[in-house]
């Protein structure tokens, strides 16, 4: 297998090609439990644009990750994907990757579509060195060329900014959690892929790490030009890294757009109370609104929309009619019955608001 060291293959891409090289058609993922089916995706549509970012948010058990893993196809045997679509296209080829037999869908994880995981240390084999893991990674996409791919490595571990001659030969536990993200990110990048998932990038790593990590991913992106899915509750790397956003409750998108304008015109209650949820740098304590209630139970969702029990913006009408997502600006989305209600709030006491307000018209408050 012929590999180039050379990394801008995907401005000609973005150039040259029309349709977007992934398109997520109304995809629902459940699981089967002893209790019953739990529906972690339902009905997401997307389409990810050739080197964009997009940043999924959410409160942990919104589906993120299932939609990610379900993208690769790395679900455990208890998850189904039915109904929807998943289609992949590059250099004039379309695949349906929910129906790749086995030797095309391994040809299609890393080569076209790499995950970086959550758990860094958890994503590597402890008893191989690194250097054993990627070779092992090159020859199951028929790379045989071993002098070609240990250069290659090692220029991506410069790219990084890791010292390559130690990393190569290390096993995952002599690597600290910052390095281990940073080794993935190698290897995630070795087959020269169009789209890279990234799934909490900067989850468990110290506030420098975390800033070390926010700058290498936006150097990748600014180098490499290739489409990447962030999959994160961290609404800071989504605010400088994401080109538009999702927000996803409940296994849904329940708003979607360009990123200034979910974070300073979110029209969804949800999206509005993330953000009112997390501290400023110069904010005091007592400004934080956090969201009431739980997410639902994914085995009894509740009736109308998902959201409603927790919304200071509920009526009657949310309890029983659940609402699609529809235009409220440019390339802007929301699913939601009081968009102009969530505008008009944000207008009259700003995004950060008032706790008190929030907590009053919370419903069961």
């Amino acid at each position: 297998m012929s590999q180039t060291t050379d990394l801008s293959w995907h401005q000609e891409i973005e150039e040259n090609g029309s349709q977007p090289p992934l398109s997520l058609q109304n995809v629902h993922v459940s699981y089967r439990t002893r209790k019953g089916s739990v529906q972690a995706v339902r009905g997401v549509s997307l389409d990810l644009q050739a080197g964009e970012s997009l940043a999924l948010i959410g409160e942990s058990g919104s589906g993120k990750t299932t939609l990610g893993l379900g993208i690769v196809r790395l679900l455990v045997e208890t998850a189904e994907v039915n109904p929807g679509r998943i289609i992949y296209r590059r250099d004039g080829r379309e695949l349906d990757v929910l129906s790749l037999a086995e030797g095309p869908l391994r040809e299609f994880r890393w080569r076209d579509c790499a995950m970086v995981f959550q758990s860094a240390l958890n994503a590597f084999n402890p008893v191989l060195k690194v250097w054993d893991q990627v070779w092992d990674t090159a020859k199951a996409h028929r790379w045989n060329n071993r002098e070609e791919v240990r250069e290659r490595f090692l220029d991506l571990l410069r790219f990084v900014q890791l010292d390559p001659d130690r990393v190569i030969n290390s096993y995952a536990h002599e690597l600290s959690g910052g390095m281990r993200q940073r080794t993935l990110l190698a290897i995630s990048l070795l087959l020269d892929p169009q789209i890279l998932i990234l799934d909490e990038p900067t989850t468990a790593l110290d506030i420098l790490t975390q800033r070390t990590i926010i700058d290498l991913l936006r150097r990748l992106k600014e180098d490499l030009h290739f489409t990447m899915l962030f999959i994160s509750h961290d609404l800071a790397i989504a605010a400088e890294l994401a080109d538009r956003v999702a927000t996803m409750y409940a296994g849904q998108v329940v708003e979607l757009g360009p990123v200034e304008d979910i974070f300073y015109r979110p029209r969804h209650p949800y999206s509005l109370g993330l953000i009112r949820a997390v501290p400023t740098v110069t904010g005091g304590f007592e400004e934080l609104s956090s969201i009431p209630g739980s997410p639902p139970d994914l085995i009894n969702l509740p009736t109308g929309c998902k959201f409603h029990p927790r919304c200071p913006f509920a009526s009657e009408r949310c309890s029983s009619e659940e609402p699609e997502l529809e235009r409220v600006g440019d390339n802007h989305y929301a699913a939601c019955w009081h968009t102009d209600a969530v505008q008009e709030d944000i207008e009259r006491s700003g995004l950060r608001g008032k706790r008190s307000t929030q907590r009053e018209r919370a419903p069961g408050q």
